[in-house]
């Protein structure tokens, strides 16, 4: 069995590394791993406050040489890209003792699983870390991928913004992308990426959205109990 999961830079770095998640969250999956003997891992690391730190700086930068006439989303990726790439070794050297491969950058390009855990991080421009999880998750057989972030529940609206904002406990693939569009931009704070998006609802995957320091609930998530988050499946 392959648990694929897209964890989000906003909860291993949301200002600074947070240390005493990481281990917590390192200690959960060790128990899951020395007590599933068939049980494999994909974690697939975002950028959180480092990727968007570096891209307002580039952003910022450029805006004030004179001959600048506008910032490259795709340069903007880059920097981003490089930011979860940090991020996946950091997770790759806490769990170094169930893997045994190099951080994966290319969902088309990894050779069969070899070790209990393997761990992801940004590819190229156009899309975000999601979009490496629903690809890896498409590859390695996965009917679903487990998206922890640092909202507990996808809304109808903003809840920052928007007052009449509502949870979300269920939501089709359509209704979605309703909500979140189909335009990526580098640095785009949404639930999920569009461009993951679309091609989860094209290939039936199912995503669960949950926030991802509530450890207790991951666990209830991996075990198939009642959690607390969202359900984004194909209607």
């Amino acid at each position: 069995m392959v648990t694929v999961v897209s964890l989000g830079g906003s909860i291993v770095a949301p200002d600074k590394v947070d240390v005493d998640f990481i281990k917590s969250f390192t200690d959960l999956v060790r128990s899951f791993v020395e007590n599933n003997s068939d049980r494999h891992f994909i974690f697939v690391v975002g950028g959180g406050s480092p990727a968007r730190q570096w891209q307002n700086a580039y952003k910022q930068a450029s805006l004030q040489i004179q001959s600048a006439k506008s910032v490259s989303d795709e340069e903007a990726d880059w920097i981003g890209i490089m930011a979860t790439r940090l991020n996946a070794q950091l997770i790759k050297a806490m769990m170094s003792e169930w893997c045994n491969q190099e951080v994966a950058i290319n969902p088309a390009d990894i050779s069969p699983l070899t070790s209990r855990v393997l761990v992801a991080a940004g590819w190229k421009p156009g899309f975000s870390t999601d979009n490496v999880a629903v690809l890896l998750a498409e590859r390695f057989g996965a009917d679903m991928v487990i998206n922890l972030s640092n909202i507990e529940k996808v809304y109808t609206a903003d809840p920052k913004t928007d007052v009449n904002a509502s949870p979300i406990d269920k939501i089709t693939w359509k209704d979605f992308r309703l909500l979140v569009g189909d335009e990526w931009i580098p640095g785009k704070n949404v639930p999920f990426d569009p461009v993951a998006s679309r091609h989860a609802e094209k290939i039936g995957l199912k995503v669960i959205c949950a926030g991802g320091k509530n450890l207790e609930n991951f666990r209830k998530i991996l075990n198939g109990d009642e959690f607390f988050g969202t359900t984004i499946y194909a209607g």
